[in-house]
């Protein structure tokens, strides 16, 4: 089972790449632009926190949903609260279906950490893009969301963990090749369109 879930994830990045060019290829160009002339080193220092990231995220899923499970199992004081999180997340999942957009609180919380990434980057240099692409795991993210549902199935830590390092892996092969095609383009085309509202420095 951990075979196929892994391979699920694995097949859910790779077939995800325009998702993630369009939500995420315009910040990680702006990682590898910031970085100047070492910016292919910057995105691969990226994409090594993602799945560091993720794998991390992976593991306390499957780890918390077993605790849960376990927990349900013994009092039924739980059971309505693991409901409502089933119902919520159910509710959220159909908002995102219907509008096809993001509601816009978390759109709006989305742009102010991306400007505290770039100010971080800035000061901390050479090991600020491994530490981003860590905590990139907690960027809103739909695809990353439902990854880490099928990452809680795995029925382990480890099993978690390898589960999400593989979906970071196969969406990683977009998240490189986008920005650095984006990079490569003439400055007035890059800074026009999807980048603009990032305002590159």
């Amino acid at each position: 089972m951990l075979t196929s879930l892994a391979l699920t994830a694995f097949g859910m990045g790779l077939a995800g790449g325009p998702h993630c060019i369009a939500m995420c290829g315009a910040a990680c160009a702006g990682i590898g632009q910031t970085a100047g002339a070492r910016s292919t080193s910057a995105m691969s220092l990226f994409q090594a926190g993602r799945i560091i990231g993720y794998a991390t995220l992976g593991g306390l899923a499957a780890a918390s949903l077993q605790g849960i499970g376990w927990l349900t199992t013994q009092s039924a004081a739980i059971r309505p609260v693991w409901t409502l999180l089933h119902v919520a997340a159910v509710v959220i999942g159909l908002l995102l279906l219907v509008q096809a957009r993001q509601p816009v609180w978390i759109e709006q919380g989305a742009r102010r950490i991306w400007a505290a990434v770039r100010g971080f980057q800035q000061k901390r240099g050479r090991s600020a893009p491994l530490i981003i692409g860590a905590l990139w795991a907690f960027m809103p993210c739909g695809l990353l969301y439902s990854a880490l549902m099928v990452a809680a199935l795995a029925g382990s830590v480890a099993g978690g963990a390898v589960t999400m390092a593989l979906f970071a892996l196969g969406s990683s092969v977009s998240l490189m090749l986008g920005p650095w095609l984006l990079l490569r383009l003439p400055a007035s085309i890059r800074e026009s369109g999807a980048c603009a509202w990032l305002a590159w420095p």
